[in-house]
């Protein structure tokens, strides 16, 4: 099993159709939820600093630390930026995963934004808050102890699409000649990337045309100015995107076809597919049973995979407590093949390996870009679609 023989797996991903066009109209979480998130957030374990003023609004940023860190240290962050359709949510949803993080010697934070129901505002606004926050966590690297060339943003859903438009988007920057907001690495859970709709794609049936007039009111700036797809370029930070195929809010396919731009501008994307999971799948404390946080677990373990394969990570301890030792490309990917919490297409992945076959609904390293393909898709969003964190 070489890299090239790998690469040219991914390769061989094609999409099915042209991309329909999408309107998003996310809502804030409004079914039952793995557990009460409270706001203002309940931060056990962390430090907050405020990152941005907007009138009276204090926005504040969360903290968690490696042990031991110190302002000398020189380690890599990240920042996330939680769910609820720009609408509602806190930022509670990612302490699991910046407790975890902190533990693999990372700074990881999750930051504050307002939000809809709380502040009045629409979603460009969100953008400039997000943009703020990657941009205090470079300007305040040598006090914070992180290193400003080793910054991701991260999120779920309306936060995922924070985190990608701080990378994508040129406006909706309230300091536009100030230090730079883009990260240099993207982790996105169900992420909303396609705003807008896509030239070539079927001409908007009466109903879509309202729907996305309603979403350019909740948006509060045209569309394709919000829409990540929209704004892909040469030069974009190395992806991770996990996304389930039953996902009725933020269609699969958009996601698949955002991952398929990135690699078309040679951009590294790695795709997680999961079969008959819905929106928000990956949050800490869904499932039951047996099953209870198999989904986090899964994402987890992949997302430190991938920032381990950019050498943010350290390699994980040995059962015995010794160090463990930095793995290849080729051993490291194939450890995560053999992984037995691998997604329903976990053998179909292992057996196209080994046989050539195409990979279903998932991808390895694209960090050399794939061909450039004509986009795919899967039908439009629910515009009720409730966002089931």
């Amino acid at each position: 099993m070489t890299r090239s023989t790998l690469l040219r797996l991914n390769r061989r991903l094609r999409p099915t159709a042209a991309l329909p066009i999408v309107v998003l109209l996310l809502a804030a979480a409004a079914g039952p939820a793995p557990a009460q998130r409270s706001y203002p957030p309940e931060m056990e374990g962390t430090t907050s600093e405020v990152y941005r003023t907007v009138d009276d609004v204090e926005l504040r940023i969360y903290l968690c630390n490696p042990e031991g860190h110190s302002a000398e240290d020189n380690r890599p962050a990240i920042v996330f930026f939680f769910g609820g359709g720009w609408r509602a949510g806190s930022p509670q949803q990612f302490l699991p995963h910046c407790r975890y993080l902190a533990d693999r010697g990372m700074v990881a934070a999750a930051a504050d934004y307002r939000v809809a129901s709380r502040h009045g505002v629409t979603a460009d606004e969100c953008v400039k808050d997000a943009k703020s926050a990657v941009r205090w966590l470079r300007t305040n690297a040598d006090r914070l102890g992180i290193d400003p060339d080793r910054i991701a943003a991260g999120g779920g859903s309306a936060g995922g699409h924070l985190a990608a438009a701080t990378a994508t988007l040129p406006d909706h920057d309230p300091d536009p000649d100030g230090v730079s907001p883009a990260p240099n690495a993207l982790v996105l859970f169900n992420p909303a990337t396609v705003l807008a709709p896509v030239e070539g794609g079927p001409e908007p049936t009466d109903e879509a045309s309202e729907r996305f007039e309603a979403l350019a009111e909740r948006l509060g700036a045209p569309a394709e100015s919000m829409s990540p797809y929209h704004h892909l370029r040469a030069g974009l930070p190395p992806t991770i995107m996990f996304h389930g195929t039953a996902d009725q809010t933020v269609p699969h396919g958009t996601a698949h076809d955002f991952c398929l731009g990135l690699r078309s501008h040679k951009a590294r994307c790695d795709f997680v597919s999961y079969h008959d999971q819905g929106h928000g799948f990956f949050n800490y404390g869904r499932g039951e049973g047996d099953d209870k946080n198999k989904m986090y677990e899964d994402t987890v373990s992949r997302m430190d995979g991938f920032l381990y394969s950019l050498e943010w990570l350290e390699p994980k301890p040995n059962p015995d407590g010794t160090p463990g030792k930095r793995l290849t490309w080729e051993e490291s990917l194939g450890e995560a093949l053999a992984n037995p919490r691998l997604p329903e297409h976990g053998n179909e992945t292992k057996e196209a390996v080994e046989t050539g076959k195409a990979i279903p609904g998932t991808s390895g390293d694209a960090k050399d870009g794939g061909e450039e393909t004509a986009p795919s898709g899967e039908g439009q969003a629910d515009p009720d679609g409730i966002e089931k964190e």
